[in-house]
């Protein structure tokens, strides 16, 4: 019985940006509890090869390919994953980016891009979505957060300021759509390992403030997420809504 509140059989999952990395550990994590996975990028080829190695894996996978900053790409991926594979139980907002330059140099059209890749993705996902969940009386949205939704660090700052929002959307979803008995949540991760991050995991100075400045002393393995979306996603977090869920080796809880 205790099993079941984390058993996501029969439940498919639509987790954006996840062809790599954090996107990709996430949506083998909730396939190795049960659920049938739907991979989402802009690189159609990699989208399909994350889909076969899942495949190889013995999952169950399927391959979307959509731009998440087109609303209208957005809105016809989602409805035609319901029309044609089945419905969406759980959507994982995850798709992001990063940029890093000094605020008063920053390029005018990185700003736009941070907006539509970080924030106005989860907004056109999640509304899409929901529009199907709400008529069924259930479903879980998953939205990937920061750190940086509560801290700041230089050269960030269009980052930190979308990262926030999402922290805030995700508690307007949870405040417009609980009453339909959807739960809304978000992850916000700590410093890990990843394709975005890589660049930092080279830098041995890098490094080193980091390993000063976590709690738990190291950089995180994307591995390390799956337990927190399984919750998120499952049972077991029934009357869990509009809350950040920080796995970030205690970086928020210290000074």
């Amino acid at each position: 019985m205790a099993f079941s509140l984390f058993n996501l059989e029969g439940r498919l999952a639509l987790v954006t940006g996840s062809s790599q990395g954090i996107g990709l550990a996430l949506a083998t994590g909730l396939a190795e509890y049960g659920a049938v996975v739907v991979i989402n990028g802009r690189d159609a080829e990699k989208v399909d090869a994350a889909v076969e190695a899942l495949k190889r894996a013995g999952h169950k996978a399927h391959a979307c390919p959509f731009d998440v900053t087109d609303p209208e790409a957005v809105k016809a991926g989602i409805d035609g994953i319901e029309a044609e594979i089945g419905p969406i139980d759980i959507l994982v907002n995850n798709a992001g980016m990063q940029f890093r330059a000094p605020l008063e140099d920053f390029p005018v059209d990185k700003w736009q891009q941070l907006l539509q890749t970080n924030i106005s993705s989860v907004f056109y996902a999640g509304q899409a979505a929901a529009r199907h969940m709400i008529g069924r009386g259930r479903g879980k949205i998953i939205n990937i957060a920061s750190v940086q939704s509560e801290l700041a660090r230089p050269s960030i700052a269009p980052y930190t300021a979308t990262k926030g929002a999402v922290r805030n959307l995700t508690r307007g979803m949870a405040t417009d759509w609980a009453k339909h008995g959807l739960q809304i949540n978000a992850i916000a991760p700590g410093y890990f390992k990843t394709p975005l991050n890589q660049a930092l995991v080279d830098n041995p100075e890098f490094t080193a403030w980091l390993e000063k400045r976590t709690p738990a002393g190291r950089w995180g393995n994307v591995e390390e997420l799956v337990g927190a979306a399984v919750f998120l996603a499952g049972d077991a977090s029934s009357f869990v809504n509009g809350q950040v869920l920080h796995v970030d080796g205690g970086m928020t809880a210290s000074v």
